[in-house]
């Protein structure tokens, strides 16, 4: 067997890793769903290919061959369909919209099936590796390049439209590359493979290069430019939505995130440095600046702000305001910087000035203003830290916070612990019940449990169904006594979801560990590594609860020393 057939199978074990690669870190929306019908129909070209190949019963060697062009057609009313999802006009296609979208490729792969008169396809040599094509091939190829077509004019229209977004014009031109790609690759298999058969040979997987390559970019848009995660997007529509330029600086001051009304003040993009000296050199700046600088450099937990006036086409008035976002009320991990143009209100303070009471109203709409700002960048601090379903801690901030803490516990001696809790049998309230009703499950749990803690404790969501909790001055006897009241709280509240459905009652697995017996000479080099090697042993304790029949508590401990970690 020649090894040039397995670049067919080569190349569909590449398609099918990016497939599980998308599928398994990415949630599922409408977008997916999509995504990943496009994604099938791309694998099933080289698989088809391969396995006409690979077999030398005609019958097969027809089917395998009608199977893969069958895909082609469909691919291409599938190209279409994720570019009406990528360029946001999804709101636009309805249910007819969405079924006149498929028909002609339907059409198509219905006489791709059928091949009537051999009007699509004729074997050679006796079989159907070596092929002539007929006019419904060719019939194929005008709606795919009618697909080709549309789909350009989706994209193009979104690159040139001033309601796109940067991101969406970032994810656009790559997606114009993908499409490019596979069109360029298609039609060269178009053109040796069939045009120019008789004088040249094969050149097998032409189609299949171009289908992967093509994938890569889509790939490549949705990872890099976050098309797929509902955070993202909440959190666009939170920022977009303000009419103020916003940026999100991380701590070694690189753009993360950037709002639409920015483009009025100055032209920065995801991923650029922010020098705030060098930009306020670009104007004259009202008010005391070196003050402003000196609080900005030393990273000051602080609101701060201060306006500059630009010389451009006229006198332009900005207020610029810089606010932190630290964790645990003193850790800063980034900021916010806020630009307002207020050139409008400078005009009209000069022109009424001896008018007391408007100018009152003026100062009344800026302190409305700055409240506006300063919750909004609450809300940013929120969604950066907070759970949005279950209003809990994140994971993130409770490694953060356990980082600083365990290092304090462990220089003093202080006990901990940790209780790692996962819901008994979620997955089948979700497959029962449905998905709203399993996220009003893990929120009221969520709120069961923050009734059951002290004040102290510092609750958050580990991930999926499970919930972690950190008890600070807590030694293994107490944390065991604490364990089993939240376990106990849980399971005697039933938990009422919507009308018509029965109470749900809910139980819990527990897992328990308990830092109290420390080596005095021994300090963790890398404290956040020995943060996450706390949590593998405290779940270690809870795969043993839900192995032993969950609804119940299960008990690990750890000594703090350079001994391997001891687990009971």
């Amino acid at each position: 067997m020649s090894l040039y057939i397995w670049f067919d199978f080569f190349l569909f074990i590449l398609l099918f890793t990016l497939f599980v690669y998308v599928f398994t870190t990415v949630t599922i929306t409408k977008l997916h769903k999509v995504y990943f019908l496009f994604h099938f129909f791309m694998m099933l070209w080289p698989l088809c290919q391969f396995a006409t190949d690979i077999t030398n019963d005609w019958w097969l060697q027809l089917y395998y061959v009608k199977m893969s062009f069958v895909s082609l057609s469909l691919l291409g009313g599938g190209w279409l369909l994720l570019t009406v999802f990528l360029t946001g006009n999804a709101d636009k296609l309805g249910e007819k919209r969405l079924l006149l979208l498929f028909v002609p490729a339907i059409i198509a792969a219905t006489g791709i099936i059928m091949n009537p008169f051999h009007s699509f396809i004729h074997p050679m040599e006796g079989g159907y590796i070596h092929r002539t094509y007929g006019p419904w091939f060719w019939f194929m190829i005008i709606i795919l390049l009618s697909y080709f077509f549309t789909s350009l004019t989706f994209l193009f229209q979104a690159l040139h439209s001033p309601k796109t977004s940067l991101t969406m014009k970032r994810r656009v031109k790559v997606t114009l590359w993908g499409i490019f790609v596979l069109a360029f690759f298609a039609l060269l298999d178009l053109l040796f493979n069939v045009g120019l058969r008789n004088w040249l040979p094969i050149i097998p997987g032409l189609t299949s290069a171009g289908i992967f390559l093509s994938d890569l970019f889509f790939v490549f848009a949705i990872k890099r430019y976050n098309v797929f995660e509902l955070v993202t997007i909440a959190h666009e529509d939170v920022i977009n939505t303000i009419p103020y330029g916003i940026l999100v600086l991380d701590e070694n001051e690189t753009i993360i995130e950037v709002n639409n009304a920015m483009q009025f003040f100055v032209n920065l993009s995801v991923g650029d440095h922010f020098d705030m000296e060098k930009f306020l050199e670009a104007g004259r700046i009202d008010g005391n600046g070196k003050s402003f600088l000196d609080t900005y450099n030393h990273r000051e937990n602080t609101c701060h702000q201060i306006e500059i006036v630009v010389e451009r086409d006229m006198t332009n008035y900005f207020i610029i305001q810089a606010s932190p976002i630290v964790i645990s009320g003193r850790n800063q991990i980034g900021r916010t910087i806020t630009f307002q143009d207020v050139t409008q209100m400078r005009y009209l303070v000069k022109e009424i000035n001896q008018q007391n009471e408007i100018l009152q109203e003026q100062n009344d709409s800026l302190v409305s203003i700055r409240d506006e700002l300063s919750k909004a960048n609450q809300k940013l601090t929120e969604m950066a830290l907070t759970d949005n379903l279950t209003k809990c801690y994140n994971r993130h901030y409770l490694t953060q916070q356990l980082t600083h803490e365990v290092m304090m516990n462990i220089q003093y001696k202080t006990s901990f612990s940790l209780i790692l809790l996962d819901v008994d049998f979620f997955k089948a309230i979700n497959d029962r019940y449905g998905h709203v009703v399993g996220d009003e499950v893990l929120y009221q749990i969520a709120q069961t449990i923050k009734q059951s803690i002290r004040s102290t404790d510092i609750l958050a969501r580990y991930g999926g169904e499970e919930f972690i909790i950190y008890l600070p001055h807590t030694n293994g006897q107490l944390a065991k006594q604490l364990a089993e009241r939240l376990r106990l709280s849980v399971n005697s509240n039933p938990i009422i979801v919507e009308k018509g459905i029965a109470p749900l009652s809910i139980t819990i697995s527990i897992g328990v560990l308990a830092i109290e017996d420390f080596d005095h000479d021994y300090i963790p080099d890398n404290p956040e590594k020995h943060v996450i090697q706390l949590f593998a042993t405290v779940d270690k304790a809870l795969y043993q609860a839900k192995q032993n029949g969950r609804n119940r508590i299960e008990f690990a401990y750890i000594k703090e020393n350079h001994k391997k970690n001891q687990f009971c």
